[in-house]
């Protein structure tokens, strides 16, 4: 195989990067938006129904996409790359599937301990296995917001340190998450 296409990902890594990437960016718009909808409203209801259900589905993607990452090694980074930011690189994808997986855990669980549980799509009704607890819910409505926050903001460093390799070093790190690579200017 062509070394070239050894530091790369696979196409199937690719995608499922991608969509959580597109899918989580939505469902925080979604969440923001949510914050607008006065509460006790039946639009209220609706759309947060919404935001669990898609949650739910976001959150099975991103087992999928784990199971995918656990099971295949991901390319080295160069050589080139300082040992420094090469552990700094580990440590954040670390840290990006722990929020991940922490994020929609503490919504449905929030969900589970509210007397509305989810209502999937606005059609099927899981009714919540948890007690009805302000508390319980409280402590896992809280984790969903500050985990979203967290997840936000290290989306946004891995998102600038993408940019730092394709605007300043110039190197293939970029493009190893694309389908088509870029060239590699020096």
């Amino acid at each position: 195989m062509d070394m070239d296409m050894e530091a790369r990902y696979t196409r199937t890594a690719m995608l499922l990067h991608w969509l959580v990437a597109l899918l989580l960016l939505g469902q925080f718009a979604f969440g923001w938006y949510l914050q607008d909808i006065a509460r006790g409203t039946p639009a209220r209801g609706y759309f947060v129904n919404l935001h669990k259900s898609c949650g739910l589905l976001i959150g099975l993607l991103i087992l999928v996409r784990l199971g995918w990452r656990l099971s295949h090694t991901p390319p080295a980074l160069p050589d080139t790359i300082p040992t420094w930011q090469q552990q700094a690189a580990l440590a954040s994808h670390y840290l990006l599937y722990v929020l991940m997986l922490v994020m929609p855990l503490s919504g449905y669980m929030a969900s589970n301990f509210s007397r509305f549980g989810i209502k999937f799509f606005n059609v099927i009704q899981f009714a919540p296995w948890g007690i009805d607890s302000k508390l319980v819910y409280g402590i896992f409505n809280q984790t969903h917001i500050v985990t979203s926050w967290l997840l936000l903001a290290l989306v946004t460093v891995h998102v600038l340190a993408a940019i730092k390799h394709l605007l300043v070093d110039h190197d293939s790190v970029f493009s190893r998450m694309l389908p088509q690579r870029l060239p590699v200017r020096r």
